[in-house]
């Protein structure tokens, strides 16, 4: 079949393009290791380690995720522009994860491994044989003995280096007895070298094939199957099962009937209970007789589209998983701790207080630790009965302090009532060091948002403390201790903003939960208050309604800064900037609104200090400059960085900005374009592919920054973040051509960057004998030609000529004329004769 003028070009995994996620479809491939000279393969790889490779003794959930063929907005390695992409957020109720394709070898993308690590969960990739493709490829891969070995090291290879913890093996194929003692070396192998490779790490057997050879699947653990689940991991057994097997199965387990998988398909295929939503029936089942359970397909809620919509969907269904197998991972668990709500998707990007982008986006890489109180009611939570209601929500569309979303509090709140929702359920054994608790809030005036943290000692006592930044009557009395947190002045930097900060030395309790606290501050706190001491002044409130303007500056103490209600948003009393409320006869309303945008907790106080911008070494590869309308250009680059010395700097991500330079009027190019530093993506590895970047006429530099950010969620200052530049000036730019001879291998930035020529080598032809038609051309363009031809004949330099000196420049430059010509005169001679 001829391909149409619009199919797209087939897919090169050596050519640079965004960098996306893809499985491999051959044994080939798989031998010959090609995946590692990809383009794409530096990018595939996690970044979140697991913090602990131990399973929990007890009955598991595995989730196996299969959905639309594999591949689709997860693929996006860099993340997406789908704001309702597919995701899980449900990691605290799944102990292990398998990502699933029908094609041979399937790749886990790292944006499923790097969140799951940072919930704790293990994630597997599939490798799978099926139909006639599957029986050549079983052929080939159990010839012998050392190709069952070869390929189990392959794979083992590629999990280790991409950073995921084992594969899924599920052979579904018949076979000939002669082959199953290579099959059991095959997965005996396999484990034994990702044992050794990746601690902790596990291969898991598919119940398809029987010891015999046959396809047959038994739908539980039995003797035609124990053998190979005795070589390695675990079983997932086919979903077909009846009430009495994960009994059955447990019995011919024994001590490790936890490593029996009961296989439910969660579109109902033929499996127990029906799947859907009465999933929980199987699990019941499997929980009862002690065993471990597979949800496979559990994006049967976004493929269906279950009404009303996904987010209500996808939680109320997961409750069902919730109210059968209960929670099995606890957060915090260990510190730094530090969640933004992200659920990997939204419709616009945050940095510390200020929306960087206002695009809708995907990146299941960003999401952060999920709160637990979506999963009752909201009524629950309230510990004083009233007619009152307050509806939690993660929110996309309120502007966030970090990522895409926070959680909002809404809807009325008497004066003598609070709310109480649980945000985390957590296991942090304490030390000798203090905990420092930082949080976000932005609120109405009069809406009050405070943390209640829940201790146990080792005699199982309880302690409730609140860090609430007003004591309120009815709340002082719950608590065995009351905190009024420090409040951080951010309005220039996160305006709307509150930044409160807190401290408290709990050596050896635990602790065990996170709860949002939702008040009314006292009647006689809306009189004046004079607050806790900050490092440099004392924090002064005022309520609106009880005090005019007048009175609240005259009885402020010297040195004190005054804010008005609990919102300090550019709303600084005194001087010119009073904005309080004179209306003293104004009544509180029992409206209640209050925005939670992050917390963190750690053991220091202070931010992670940050590796100076001159220590790390910023380099372009693949630089690709396309010409646009109007004298405007496209740019494609990929930007690595790393510190000079080898060493790594526990980072969580990096955030990517470039800004635009242009030329001043002195003839200089290194002017702000309206003094604007774009946020362009995030990456998750030391690498970016900035892809057809837009480039106006007049710009003349571009400089990339690269934003460090911590594991605990702060941010290097921009001005003080490594960065690389670019000189987009055709006349200024040399290349040496790779590949289409139209690209740049390798630059390298510095405080001062070189210059460039840029010689575009598709001018010139098919290279053919110089002295054919060069006789009558301009030198010129002889020399150019004779370069160019030069560089293809003697090989595809993976570099890019670069000096700082331009006198150097031009000697290389003007040795390779020399040079050129030399040879052209010898090779026009030995044409004449």
């Amino acid at each position: 079949m001829i391909s149409s003028a619009m199919d797209p070009p087939p897919f090169d995994p050596l050519q640079p393009s965004i960098p996306i996620s893809y499985p491999l479809k051959t044994l080939e491939e798989l031998e010959s290791r090609a995946y590692f000279k990809s383009f794409h393969y530096p990018f595939n790889k996690s970044s979140v380690p697991l913090k602990s490779s131990v399973l929990d003794n007890r009955p598991r959930i595995l989730v196996c995720h299969d959905m639309q063929g594999g591949y689709v907005d997860d693929k996006w390695v860099q993340g997406g522009n789908n704001e309702s992409a597919y995701a899980i957020w449900h990691w605290y109720l799944i102990d292990i994860f398998v990502y699933f394709s029908h094609n041979l070898v399937t790749l886990p993308p790292p944006c499923w491994t790097n969140t799951a690590h940072r919930h704790g969960v293990k994630v597997l990739g599939t490798f799978i044989t099926e139909g006639s493709d599957g029986i050549e490829t079983c052929n080939k891969l159990l010839a012998t003995k050392e190709s069952a070995q070869l390929y189990a090291e392959r794979l083992a290879e590629l999990a280790a280096v991409l950073g995921f913890d084992g594969w899924l093996m599920n052979i579904e194929v018949s076979l000939d007895a002669a082959q199953i003692p290579n099959l059991k070396e095959f997965v005996s192998h396999l484990t034994q070298i990702m044992h050794s490779s990746v601690p902790g790490s596990l291969v898991i057997w598919y119940d398809s094939v029987t010891i015999t050879g046959e396809l047959l699947y038994q739908n539980q653990l039995n003797e035609k199957n124990k053998p190979f689940f005795d070589i390695c991991d675990g079983i997932f057994a086919n979903y077909g099962w009846e009430e009495d097997y994960p009994k059955l199965s447990a019995a011919v387990a024994g001590d490790r009937k936890f490593d029996v998988y009961m296989g439910i398909d969660v579109f109902g295929r033929g499996t127990y209970g029906g799947g859907q939503w009465n999933t929980n029936t199987a699990l019941d089942v499997c929980k009862k007789d002690d065993v471990s359970a597979v949800l496979f397909a559990p994006g049967w809620v976004y493929e269906t589209k279950q009404p009303p919509d996904f987010q209500t969907a996808q939680n109320k269904w997961w409750s069902l998983v919730k109210k059968s197998w209960g929670v099995v991972k606890f957060y915090p668990n260990s510190l730094p701790f530090y969640s933004n709500f992200d659920q990997g998707r939204g419709y616009h990007i945050s940095v510390e207080g200020v929306q960087v982008s206002n695009s809708p986006w995907n990146n299941i890489s960003s999401q952060g630790f999920q709160n637990l109180c979506l999963w009752q009611p909201f009524l629950e939570y309230k510990d004083n009965p009233t007619p009152d209601s307050i509806q939690v929500l993660v929110d996309f569309k309120e502007e966030s302090y970090s990522g895409g979303v926070n959680i909002t509090f809404k809807g009325t709140l008497k004066d003598n009532n609070d709310f109480t929702a649980r945000l985390f359920q957590g296991n942090l054994l304490l030390g000798e060091l203090p905990l420092h608790l930082t949080y976000s809030v932005k609120s109405d005036v009069g809406s009050m948002l405070g943390l209640s943290l829940q201790f146990s000692s080792n005699l199982d006592e309880r302690t409730l403390v609140l860090i609430a930044p007003w004591e309120a009557n009815q709340l002082s009395n719950k608590f065995s201790k009351v905190i009024v947190p420090h409040m951080v002045n951010t309005q220039e930097m996160a305006p709307g903003w509150v930044i409160q900060e807190s401290s408290i030395q709990m050596n050896g309790y635990t602790l065990t939960e996170i709860h949002a606290v939702c008040y009314r501050p006292k009647p006689e706190i809306r009189k004046l208050r004079l607050e806790h001491k900050s490092d440099e002044s004392e924090v002064f409130y005022k309520s609106s309604i009880d005090l005019t303007t007048e009175e609240v500056i005259n009885n402020k103490p010297p040195g004190v800064l005054l804010f008005c209600g609990s919102i300090p948003d550019d709303q600084t009393c005194g001087g010119s900037q009073h904005n309080i409320n004179n209306d003293t006869s104004a009544q509180v309303s029992s409206e209640y609104f209050a925005v939670l945008g992050h917390i963190t907790i750690k053991t220091s106080k202070e931010n992670p200090v940050f590796p100076p911008s001159s220590s790390w070494l910023v380099e372009g590869q693949y630089i690709k400059l396309s010409s646009g309308s109007q004298g405007s250009k496209k740019l494609s680059v990929k930007i690595t960085w790393k510190l000079k010395d080898g060493s790594k700097f526990q980072s969580s991500k990096y955030n990517i900005y470039v800004e635009k330079l242009a030329k001043t009027a002195t003839g200089n190019s290194g002017g702000r374009v309206e003094d604007i530093q774009e946020y362009i993506g995030v990456a998750y590895v030391e690498a970016f592919y900035v892809y057809d970047l837009a480039i106006p006429s007049n710009i003349t530099s571009l400089k990339f920054i690269v934003q460090v950010c911590g594991v605990d969620g702060a941010c290097q200052k921009l001005d003080d973040s490594p960065y690389y530049q670019l000189d987009v000036e055709a006349s200024h730019q040399v290349t040496i051509p790779i590949c289409n001879y139209e690209e740049m291998a390798s630059s390298r930035t510095g405080a001062n960057p070189g210059r460039r020529l840029y010689i575009n080598s598709k001018h010139y032809g098919t290279p053919r004998m110089w002295g054919d038609f060069m006789y009558d051309r301009p030198l010129r363009e002889r020399t150019r030609y004779v370069i160019v031809d030069m560089l293809r004949r003697f090989g595809k330099i993976d570099a890019q000529i670069y000096t700082k000196e331009r006198g150097l420049s031009w000697l290389l430059l003007m040795s390779l004329v020399v040079l050129g010509m030399i040879l052209w005169v010898l090779n026009y001679s030995s044409v004449k004769m």
